[in-house]
């Protein structure tokens, strides 16, 4: 069985960052995100801030808060190579997280990054993404996710990493967290 540690947090608070560190370290990562990018391009559809919130609620609308979880779970359970560790980059809702938690037990873990609205704001402005926007749209992602219980994971989460500057702090401590989880 694999173990899998969840990574959550607010919209560019550095989950990105972290799945890079591990990445660095060769820990296979997955990521909630680009399951909704890929269901954006694969609808044919132009992204902006808007369309990748709209598909992602839709897809829960349409098929549960847990529809992203199960896919993912299915795709990492139907792996052949069995690594030490592999992280999700994106766990956004109590849903999620209890689809994991059925399907690992024991061997699922969550880790929170915490940073300032202010500092996620400018880091999002400065990484540019297609789903990045104006501090409304911002705003916006903020709430939509708080509304799938990304607060309460955050709260509960067995791991928690503070992302303040300077960034290279951050990425040390999250390397530390991933060394000791995979010792």
């Amino acid at each position: 069985m694999v173990r899998v540690l969840a990574v959550c947090g607010l919209p560019a608070c550095g989950k990105g960052e972290f799945a890079d560190v591990a990445s660095s370290l060769s820990l296979p990562v997955r990521s909630m995100g680009d399951m909704v990018r890929e269901e954006v391009v694969r609808q044919g559809l132009q992204g902006d801030p808007r369309v990748f919130g709209r598909i992602a609620v839709e897809l829960r609308a349409a098929h549960g808060d847990d529809v992203l979880a199960v896919r993912l779970a299915d795709a990492i359970d139907a792996m052949e190579e069995r690594p030490s560790l592999l992280v999700i980059d994106g766990l956004r809702g109590v849903a999620e997280r209890d689809v994991f938690t059925a399907r690992w037990g024991q061997d699922f873990r969550v880790v929170a990054i915490h940073a300032d609205a202010e500092v996620r704001f400018n880091r999002s402005q400065a990484r540019a993404r297609a789903e990045d926007g104006s501090l409304e749209d911002f705003q916006a992602r903020d709430t939509r996710e708080l509304g799938w219980g990304v607060g309460q994971l955050m709260e509960e989460a067995d791991h928690v990493l503070h992302n303040r500057d300077p960034l290279s702090a951050f990425r040390a401590e999250a390397r530390d967290l991933l060394l000791d989880l995979t010792a």
